[in-house]
C-alpha cells in the first residue's frame, strides 16, 4: 500500500515519525504540502490517525498502484461539500428563522432525524418567502469550497465526469452546473407560486436512497462500474452514496460519516482528491 499525507503542518520530524509508524521503504514529496510513503502497512493505522490529528494533517491508505485514471465519475454532495454553506440555512436567515432551520439541519446531518421529515419541516418554515431571496443567497453567500476549482480542472483535464447530487435544491445545483461545467446534477425542487415559496417540495425528495440511486444511474448511462466512482459528502444522508462508490471520502464531515468512509479530509480542500494520486 501507499500512505498519502496532506497538510501545511508537516515537518521533517513528523514525516520521519510517519515513515517509522508505517514501515515505509521510502517517502516522496509530491506537492508543497503532500507526501507519499511507499510500500507501507496499515497495522499502525490508529497510531497514524492519532498523530495526523495531533499534527492537523489528513492521511489516506491506497493501493500502491491506485491512480486517478481508475475512476470515471466523481459524485459530490453540494452543501458543505462542494460549497461552503448550507443553502437552506442561509435562505432561512433571510426570513428570520435560521435558528429553527439550522437546528433541524444539524440533527439531520448527524443522522438523528429522518431526512425526509427534516426537509419537509425546514421547507415549511419558508412558506411565503419571496423567490428573490434564493438569488440573493446564490450571489452574496454561496462560495465554492477550498480547492474546488483546482479539483474540477484536474478532473476535466482527465476526462472524468462530475455529478452534483444534493438534498438541497435545483435552483442552486443548476446554476452551479452551468457555472462549473458539471456533467450531471440531481436535487429537490421548491414549489413556487406567484413568486413566493409555498413551503412545499415538488416531486420525490432527494434523500440518501435517491443519492445512491443517482450515482448508480449515472454509472449505467456511462457504461461503467460503481467501482470506478469517487463519492464525497459530509452528512448522514450521503452515507449510502459513499457506500456505493469505489472510493468514499468524508469531507469535513460529521463523526458518523467519517467512521464509515474510506478516507476523511478534515484539513485540506477538495483538491486533496487530486493530491491522493500525484
Amino acid at each position: 500500500m501507499k500512505l498519502i499525507v496532506q497538510g501545511a503542518a508537516l515537518t521533517q520530524k513528523s514525516i520521519d515519525s510517519l515513515a517509522q509508524l508505517s514501515h515505509s521503504s521510502s517517502s516522496v514529496q509530491t506537492g508543497n504540502t503532500v507526501w507519499r510513503f511507499n510500500e507501507v502497512t496499515d497495522e499502525n493505522k490508529n497510531a497514524i490517525a492519532e498523530l495526523a490529528t495531533e499534527l492537523g494533517v489528513d492521511f489516506a491508505f491506497l493501493r500502491s498502484d491506485a491512480a486517478l485514471s481508475d475512476y470515471k465519475l466523481v459524485a459530490m454532495d453540494m452543501d458543505c461539500t462542494f460549497i461552503q454553506i448550507e443553502c437552506i440555512d442561509e435562505i432561512a436567515d433571510m426570513y428570520g428563522v435560521k435558528e429553527q432551520v439550522s437546528a433541524i439541519t444539524h440533527a439531520a446531518m448527524n443522522g438523528e432525524l429522518d431526512f425526509n421529515e427534516s426537509l419537509t419541516r425546514r421547507v415549511a418554515l419558508l412558506k411565503g418567502l419571496e423567490e428573490d431571496a434564493l438569488q440573493h443567497v446564490f450571489d452574496e453567500k454561496l462560495r465554492l469550497s477550498l480547492g474546488a476549482e483546482e479539483m474540477l480542472q484536474a478532473l476535466q483535464n482527465a476526462g472524468i465526469k462530475t455529478l452534483l447530487v444534493s438534498g438541497g435544491f435545483t435552483f442552486f445545483t443548476e446554476k452551479l452546473k452551468a457555472q462549473c461545467k458539471l456533467d450531471y446534477t440531481n436535487a429537490n425542487v421548491f414549489d413556487i407560486v406567484d413568486g413566493k415559496l409555498t413551503g412545499k417540495i415538488i416531486g420525490d425528495i432527494v434523500n440518501a436512497d435517491v443519492k445512491a440511486q443517482t450515482l448508480l444511474e449515472c454509472c449505467e448511462k456511462m457504461g461503467i462500474s460503481p467501482k470506478e466512482t469517487v463519492a464525497l459528502g459530509d452528512g448522514a444522508n450521503d452515507l449510502k452514496m459513499l457506500h456505493a462508490a469505489g472510493l468514499s471520502i468524508a469531507f469535513h464531515a460529521k463523526p458518523k460519516v467519517k467512521s464509515q468512509a474510506q478516507v476523511a479530509f478534515d484539513f485540506v480542500g477538495l483538491d486533496g482528491l487530486i493530491n491522493l494520486f500525484k
